[in-house]
């Protein structure tokens, strides 16, 4: 098995091949074999997807014992595979207690968004987010371990909030780098243009979220590939893309 300071670097170099890392979400210890065993080199777990395998909401509806404990068992499953897990805006966690929670449960990433579902939904200011996210990194330097944090904003989310969410999201994005974030997630960048924008201004990886059957807001993957992007995950787009397999599979064998 390895080390998670092994596994943390590991995952930090997959985003820096000059190839498009992609990281499928996964939600439990069996869909993370079955990806795996599929052949990717490393994971991600969706806060949403995860939510809905335990039966509960998303936008933090779980507690940070219940993310950890999914985070956990899913580790566990896929002990020589890097999994990077999304953590909301932190479940109310200090960073350093984060961080070391995070790592003894075997992640060597995390999604950190800039939007506070415990706090009404509020959404971080820029500097805010940037000291959450500094945090996480002096305290990921302290435990000797390269912690791939995501630096997620919610600007495009937030409609009608900023006359140019283009623009926000790269001066959320710029201070979240400085503040030591290894990839940025524009999450629902909505084109082609927006994302270069974006890629342009940036100088790490930048991570997009896209459907597994029917490609980002930007484009395919071989679209995305050509533009640069570094990383892309499916956030709860896979699971979802399954519920319909799932229930044409057994439908047949309904009583009539």
């Amino acid at each position: 098995m390895a080390s998670v300071p092994a596994l943390a670097t590991r995952l930090l170099e997959l985003h820096h091949t000059g190839t498009t890392l992609v990281l499928p979400n996964v939600w439990d210890a069996w869909s993370a074999t079955v990806v795996a065993g599929a052949g990717f080199e490393a994971l991600s777990i969706g806060s949403h997807p995860l939510a809905d395998s335990r039966g509960q909401g998303d936008n933090e509806d779980m507690t940070l014992d219940d993310a950890l404990d999914g985070v956990r068992r899913i580790c566990a499953a896929v002990p020589d595979v890097p999994v990077t897990a999304d953590m909301e805006a932190g479940y109310g966690a200090e960073p350093s207690e984060l961080v070391e929670r995070l790592l003894e449960a075997g992640a060597v990433g995390l999604n950190i968004e800039d939007t506070v579902h415990s706090e009404g939904g509020r959404m971080r200011s820029v500097a805010e987010h940037a000291d959450y996210i500094g945090g996480l990194g002096q305290a990921a330097d302290a435990a000797g371990v390269d912690l791939v944090i995501n630096a997620r904003t919610d600007a495009f989310v937030a409609k009608g909030r900023f006359d140019d969410p283009v623009a926000e999201a790269i001066t959320r994005l710029l201070a979240c780098e400085e503040a030591g974030a290894r990839c940025s997630y524009p999450v629902a960048a909505p084109d082609a243009d927006s994302l270069r924008r974006i890629l342009d201004a940036l100088s790490g990886p930048v991570n997009v979220i896209a459907d597994p059957r029917q490609g980002s807001a930007a484009g395919s993957l071989e679209d995305l590939q050509a533009m640069g992007v570094h990383r892309v995950t499916f956030g709860p787009l896979l699971q979802k893309a399954l519920a319909p397999d799932l229930a044409a599979l057994v439908t047949p064998w309904k009583q009539r």
